[in-house]
């Protein structure tokens, strides 16, 4: 968080950032001083989005920071600069053109990350100077945002399912929560069956990972991430270039974490449940093979077409365990499918949801702080897709047609329609660096997420 410091009331120190458009261009040289005026001409300077000059006075000491915006872009107003202004300690000018800038800080923020667990950072960023309120409504979204980044970031060797446990365990410490835990063989006597068979065949036992926190009389709320730590395809292997990113196919996991954090940092009247598979899909003699039929936890039977569609398979089991308490929502965090991507593009999660309404309202807290979603529909006659010869229904089919759509078909199975449920398949990852998006694991939905939670559960009684 040292992008962004506190400051007394009233305290300007610092040098002026002042955020303009064409619109207001105008105005803002007839502020400046004639040299300032001139350098601004000399040096081309339009007040476009991602532009920026820097202007000093008389004696040659920066004093402002003009940046162009798009004042309907708050978020990435300042993204990029504090890793690309002089180290030094800015504020926000009073005459700037963005009517709120909450979620201009926010965006400084997000930019100033760097992953800096195998090298030193490339430089330390300038900070910006908030006001206590504006600190305590940023840290928590900020700190969240860098977890998801952390956890996807972290190759595997150093975030197999045991240290992703200890991540759950760090939030039961903070929050003073309550953990579970199923490992290896205990998964089979608790009857997690899929979960068991998708992570059995790696040197690393699978488990599933419960937290609970909340009053018994707050309405339930269910948070499961797909947490697979290492995805080769299993016996199904991946060819070298479908591999090489596979560290993140824990991001759906990483995703319901910090979600799960920031539910309990600002103490929403929710009983909590966080449910955690967590295994790796490896190569062994002793590896699910294409063909096996598994009972699951709910007592359908799973014919397995493809064993790299293993997501779906300890999701289900998940699912249906957190069903079995009723809650009043149910949501899922995964990095399920591919066909995902190629419908929606790297920045878009893919939303599924049983309710309409309830859809609607995470569409439109999504659109309310810039984390954006798209909703596609669990088209039932799609079913078809999924259907086995000697199964209830198998996991994948030979069709590559609706990819994303037959994956979240086949999880509603487990989730009974008296549970209100929305599922995202996210990316959770940046192909390339962009202002405010470094390069890696990324955090998509979780605000949108956060909202709608804030949203649903502040307006009943605690």
């Amino acid at each position: 968080m040292s992008a962004l410091l506190e400051r007394k009331s009233n305290d300007r120190h610092g040098i002026a950032i002042e955020t303009v458009d064409a619109a207001h261009f105008a105005a803002c040289r007839k502020r400046l001083s004639a040299a300032q005026r001139q350098w601004l001409e000399q040096t081309g300077f339009e007040p476009k989005p991602g532009r920026f000059a820097l202007l000093a006075d008389a004696g040659g000491r920066l004093v402002r920071v003009l940046v162009g915006v798009d004042a309907a872009d708050p978020l990435n107003a300042l993204a990029g600069l504090p890793l690309a202004l002089p180290q030094a300690r800015y504020h926000l000018a009073a005459e700037g053109v963005l009517e709120d800038s909450s979620r201009a800080l926010l965006g400084w923020a997000l930019s100033a990350y760097q992953f800096t667990r195998y090298r030193k950072p490339a430089r330390t960023p300038a900070s910006l100077a908030v006001s206590a309120e504006e600190l305590a409504a940023t840290t928590p979204l900020v700190e969240a945002t860098a977890l998801v980044r952390d956890l996807v970031n972290t190759p595997t060797e150093d975030m197999g399912p045991k240290q992703l446990a200890d991540a759950v365990k760090q939030l039961r410490r903070t929050h003073k929560a309550k953990l579970r835990e199923w490992v290896g063989d205990e998964l089979l006597k608790a009857n997690f069956p899929t979960i068991h068979a998708v992570g059995r065949a790696s040197h690393r036992a699978p488990r599933l990972i419960e937290l609970s926190w909340g009053k018994a009389a707050h309405p339930k709320l269910v948070l499961v991430g797909k947490g697979v730590c290492f995805d080769t395809g299993g016996l199904d292997l991946k060819p070298a270039d479908g591999m090489r990113w596979m560290k993140k196919d824990m991001g759906g996991a990483a995703h319901a974490i910090a979600l799960a954090g920031l539910v309990m940092q600002a103490k929403l009247p929710v009983q909590l449940t966080l449910l955690i598979p967590a295994v790796e899909n490896a190569v062994a003699g002793n590896a699910m093979r294409p063909g096996e039929v598994i009972t699951t936890r709910a007592g359908i039977t799973v014919e397995v077409d493809n064993t790299d569609a293993e997501g779906r398979l300890i999701l289900c089991d998940a699912l249906s365990y957190g069903a079995e308490q009723q809650p009043d929502l149910m949501l899922d965090f995964a990095t399920l499918t591919g066909a995902a991507r190629v419908a929606l593009g790297p920045d878009l999660p893919a939303l599924f949801a049983n309710r309409d309404a309830l859809a609607d309202e995470l569409l439109a807290a999504g659109r309310s702080v810039q984390d954006p979603l798209w909703r596609l529909p669990l088209w039932q006659p799609y079913q078809r897709m999924l259907d086995s010869y000697l199964a209830d229904v198998a996991n994948s089919g030979a069709s590559r047609h609706a990819g994303a759509i037959t994956a979240a078909l086949y999880m509603q199975r487990f989730v009974p329609d008296t549970v209100a449920w929305m599922h995202l398949d996210t990316y959770a990852w940046n192909d390339g660096d962009r202002p405010g998006r470094p390069r890696g694991g990324e955090a998509m939905g979780l605000r949108a997420a956060f909202a709608l939670l804030q949203q649903r559960y502040a307006r009943r009684p605690a």
